[in-house]
């Protein structure tokens, strides 16, 4: 092992390391290009060459390799023993190599003898297995004819037996396909007239299925419509021909559309009558352009019936395929088809119509400024011819399921007859994200915007016309039924469709709000307007000719509502809408007047304090009360203004309206100020009690029936016996709080106290007509109490700093009075 190991230079004695004495050799400069890894000698002998110093460089290089020989000898004497050892071990190694081969020599010759004894069984082990797999092939084959030659036996037979065989025929042929398939049968003499017979056979069930299939949906005989289905469904071609049939169904209506709205069709009789030159645009002439939209319109009808009818057809396909179900595997033929995602077939079908329904017409319009202008104009008629077919759909949708529920066919369909409600039924019901009602009205669009600005521009044109610029007076009799004729029959024309009907009574709500607008600027609103002294102005005839016109607007279009059928219920909310907005400014024209009619009523009333109600009654006889000087006026100031300024407005029911408000106010005011009167004497509450009788007949005038005012009314009546009944009665009356107002009998009870106990006016050095107003400016009850209690207790002190005996006879009735109306508030 010792000799193996410094064979490999393990084993040697440590000698002097060659770095040590080949260092400084090697830091020679005339070495160091020498030592580059990127040494080239070409270009170090042309470097020497150039630089002319040859002799020089011969030298260094002679001397050079005489210092390498003598460093090699120097390594050598050093190393001997180091190299004798390598030597030693290289020997060795060609020993162990030598081995090596013998062995990998002994190796190769066992798997030699290997390979001769397995190549044989391998051989023919690859020969008995393609000699199997062909055994295996002719054994398929075999059975795939003697199968082939009994079908095809079998599927003439079936073929003698017409459409009762039919499914089986198909189910024969489906099954010859299956073993045809995957293998070449061309060739085997055997079969080939059999394979011939086939494909006629499979051509004439295809096309007598398709017979009975078109023939079962144009009569809607699902028997029919099953039997042809369960033949594609055995032939596998069951989804081919469902989306074949659809989709001819959409090219023959995409077809019939354009024929339809055939500009040349539509212009045949006027151009087979006047020959045009060539290249002349298609166009009708001024003369027949009724002939040309008759013809449009009888088009139209006839598209409609073609969409429905095809519409029905592909229904009823649905329906057949939503029940059917294969007798074999029981698989439901429409859950066949939803594994491609085919499952609605009638909501594909109809996607594709509406889509080009919408396409077609917008073409078509957008070629032929006839069309266009026949859509617009007559919107409406297009649309009912929408609705209808909307609703034929619908009806129909509702017939074939009860057909399907009720009809015998259904025995057909065995499995399926207790089934649910169709749910792909498009038209009995919506899906979540498509309407098809709105997706068949979208090809619409254009034209009803075209129509409904056309219908705003027809409303607004009378009204308009009556009002010129500059003009003064509102529209006649004659100029106001010409825009109620035109919004009845805008409104007539629309009533085909609720949404329609909306949009056009929008158009109406704006017509109404435009001719509010044209009457409000004829308003006058100078200070003559509100005038109540002298007779009628200019300006208050203008405006009394003004409302009486917004009245008869407000009256007529109501009764234009009214006498709609149907009315959507939407339209009349907007129309109702506007029509409050006539009602408010007919409010605003009078309210002026109103206005000074009421203030001059509060001025006639608050002037009974100028009359003396202090005296007794007479000693002689029956006495005679006269009515009071200022209800004398009262009374012919509200006869005058009832006839002078009233009278001329033709809405009774918006005057009384008003002036019933001004009469509840008059009696207020009346009542107030009579309780604040001091001293009434009994000759002045005489008086007082007749200018209350008189009262009545004074605000009579104002509305229709006095009791009508309700409880200014009952507060007349309930307040004049109390009059003459004594504190401690009128304290217990039962019409305290209900009818009479606390703080109205507290205020009465003042005129029956002495003059130290001042009214709560009085005490604050108010005038009658500031206390008036502030009354008005405090309808809270709790706030005229409070100010009352500051009356009564600015008397106990007064009282008390005149240190008075005692109060007066009325001041605790008062304070018990305050105390539970106090408590009624709490």
């Amino acid at each position: 092992m010792e000799g193996e190991r410094g064979a490999f230079g393990f084993g040697a004695a440590p000698a002097v390391p060659a770095e040590t004495a080949v260092g400084p050799l090697l830091g020679d400069e005339c070495y160091a290009d020498f030592l580059r890894e990127d040494f080239d000698v070409k270009a170090y002998t042309s470097q020497s060459i150039h630089q002319a110093v040859i002799a020089e460089q011969l030298a260094k290089l002679a001397q050079g390799i005489s210092q390498l020989d003598k460093e090699l000898h120097l390594q050598v004497v050093a190393r001997h023993e180091d190299l004798l050892a390598q030597a030693t071990g290289i020997e060795s190694l060609e020993g162990v190599l030598q081995m090596m081969q013998t062995r990998i020599g002994a190796l190769q010759s066992t798997v030699d003898r290997i390979r001769t004894k397995i190549i044989d069984p391998y051989n023919k082990i690859v020969s008995r297995t393609a000699q199997l797999a062909r055994l295996q092939a002719a054994c398929d084959l075999l059975r795939r004819i003697i199968r082939i030659l009994y079908l095809s036996k079998r599927l003439q037979g079936q073929l003698q037996g017409g459409s009762r065989e039919i499914t089986k025929a198909a189910q024969s042929l489906n099954e010859l396909d299956y073993l045809s398939q995957g293998i070449d049968l061309s060739g085997i003499e055997v079969i080939e007239n059999d394979l011939l017979f086939i494909a006629r056979a499979r051509l004439e069930v295809e096309n007598q299925a398709k017979r009975l299939l078109e023939q079962g949906i144009e009569t809607q005989n699902p028997t029919q419509v099953g039997t042809a289905l369960q033949v594609f469904y055995n032939l596998g071609t069951l989804k081919d021909t469902i989306t074949n049939v659809v989709d001819g169904y959409c090219a023959s209506l995409e077809e019939n559309i354009n024929n339809a709205l055939d500009i040349k069709v539509l212009t045949q009789p006027s151009q087979a009558m006047v020959r045009g030159g060539p290249g002349r645009a298609a166009m009708p002439t001024p003369g027949n352009t009724a002939a040309f939209r008759a013809a449009l319109w009888t088009n139209m009808e006839k598209l409609m019936d073609q969409i429905c009818s095809a519409c029905g057809q592909v229904q009823h396909l649905q329906k057949v395929l939503s029940k059917k179900r294969d007798p074999v595997t029981h698989v439901c033929f429409i859950d066949e088809l939803a594994k491609d995602g085919q499952s609605d077939i009638l909501y594909t079908f109809w996607t594709a119509v509406t889509r080009t329904l919408a396409s077609q017409f917008q073409m078509a319009t957008d070629s032929s400024m006839f069309l266009k202008q026949a859509f617009e104009g007559e919107y409406p008629k297009l649309l009912r011819l929408y609705n209808d077919l909307w609703k034929r759909l619908q009806q129909y949708s509702e017939n074939i399921q009860r057909h399907f529920n009720t009809n015998g066919a259904m025995e057909h369909f065995v499995e399926l007859q207790h089934i649910e409600e169709d749910t792909h039924d498009l038209f009995m019901q919506k899906k979540q994200d498509y309407d098809p009602e709105i997706a068949l009205k979208d090809s619409l669009q254009p034209y009803e915007a075209a129509y409904l600005s056309k219908s705003l521009s027809r409303l607004f044109d009378p009204i308009n016309l009556v009002f010129p610029p500059g003009g003064r007076n509102p529209p006649s009799t004659d100029e106001l039924d010409s825009i109620i004729k035109t919004i009845a029959s805008e409104l007539n024309v629309a009533a085909v469709d609720p949404d329609l009907s909306l949009a056009v009574s929008k158009n109406v709500a704006k017509t109404i709000q435009l001719y509010a607008v044209k009457s409000e600027q004829l308003l006058s609103t100078q200070g003559d307007a509100s005038q109540v002294i002298g007779p009628l102005t200019e300006g208050q005839r203008r405006n009394v000719a003004v409302v009486n016109s917004l009245y008869r607007l407000h009256q007529s279009i109501q009764k234009v509502v009214s006498n709609q059928s149907a009315f959507p219920a939407a339209s009349e909310q907007t129309i109702s809408a506007a029509l409050k907005t006539v009602h408010d400014l007919m409010g605003n024209a009078v309210q002026p007047l109103l206005n000074s009619v009421g203030d001059s009523i509060e001025a006639i009333i608050i002037t009974m304090h100028q009359e003396d109600f202090s005296g007794s009654l007479p000693t002689s006889g029956k006495p005679d009360i006269p009515c009071s000087l200022y209800m004398k006026e009262l009374q012919g100031f509200i006869a005058r203004v009832m006839n002078d300024y009233f009278r001329h407005f033709e809405c009774y029911d918006f005057v009384y309206e008003s002036t019933e408000a001004i009469a509840q106010r008059a009696i207020e005011l009346f009542i107030r100020n009579a309780s604040l009167l001091r001293s009434l004497g009994e000759g002045g509450k005489m008086r007082l009690a007749a200018d209350f009788a008189q009262m009545e007949l004074a605000v009579a005038p104002l509305c229709r029936r006095v009791s009508d005012l309700g409880k200014p009314y009952r507060l007349l009546r309930s307040f004049r016996p109390l009059l003459f009944q004594t504190s401690e009665h009128i304290a217990n009356s039962p019409a305290l709080g209900d009818i009479i107002p606390f703080s109205t009998i507290l205020q009465f009870l003042f005129t029956r106290a002495p003059p130290e106990l001042k009214s709560p006016f009085q005490r604050a050095e108010w005038t009658i007509a500031r206390y008036s107003r502030w009354l008005d400016d405090h309808p809270s009850e709790k706030d005229r109490l409070i100010l009352i209690r500051g009356a009564l207790e600015a008397y106990v002190q007064s009282v008390r700093s005149r240190e008075g005996k005692e109060f007066a006879p009325v001041y605790p009735i008062m304070v018990q009075l305050l105390q539970k109306a106090m408590s009624v508030l709490q």
